[in-house]
């Protein structure tokens, strides 16, 4: 693995969070689309800070290696074009997820924003789970039953719904346009 190859390596050793991200999204936007930036940080939150940015801006977060003290990220430039081909085909929009629990009690409904989101209002019965912690909880969920995944505005749904789909997860549907507008019930933590 030493062999990574990082077309920019940016130095964020001895930086406390929120600067290694500050300091990536600085360096990213002078990449070109493709280009491997290798942040060196030793920030040990800065794996999941990192690993969350990158899923949120669609820039496509490689792995951390550790060489000792130091966290060596590795993230890929995106282009726009890639960010909108990504896109989880099976959608439906609020007012047919509202229809869906008038019709039934037992929808899934997969809620990836962040838990403090979460807790200031949230469909009844969502199960929380942010988009950082989704690969790790896999398990939490039914591979064989209908998810609807919902976020703030749904694209970081939209990556959920991905990645899901591509653990084998078949009945995934991404809500659009997801919390910012849903006028159903919501409940508190």
């Amino acid at each position: 693995m030493d062999n990574m190859k990082a077309n920019v390596i940016l130095d964020a050793k001895g930086l406390a969070c929120p600067m290694p991200i500050v300091k990536t999204k600085k360096t990213m936007s002078g990449l070109e689309a493709g280009q491997v930036l290798e942040v060196q940080a030793t920030d040990k939150g800065s794996k999941a800070d990192i690993k969350a940015w990158s899923e949120r801006t669609g820039h496509q977060y490689l792995g951390t290696l550790e060489d000792g003290e130091v966290l060596k990220h590795y993230i890929r430039k995106s282009s726009n074009d890639e960010i909108m081909e990504r896109k989880h085909p099976n959608v439906v929009n609020n007012n047919e997820l509202e229809m869906k629990f008038a019709a039934s009690e037992n929808i899934v409904v997969l809620d990836v924003r962040e838990t403090a989101e979460y807790a200031f209002n949230h469909i009844p019965n969502a199960i929380s789970i942010p988009l950082g912690e989704l690969e790790q909880r896999l398990g939490d969920l039914d591979k064989e039953g209908e998810i609807y995944v919902v976020c703030r505005t749904g694209s970081r749904s939209d990556l959920a719904a991905q990645k899901l789909a591509e653990k084998g997860f078949t009945k995934v549907i991404n809500v659009i346009p997801g919390m910012s507008q849903w006028s159903g019930k919501t409940t508190t933590l």
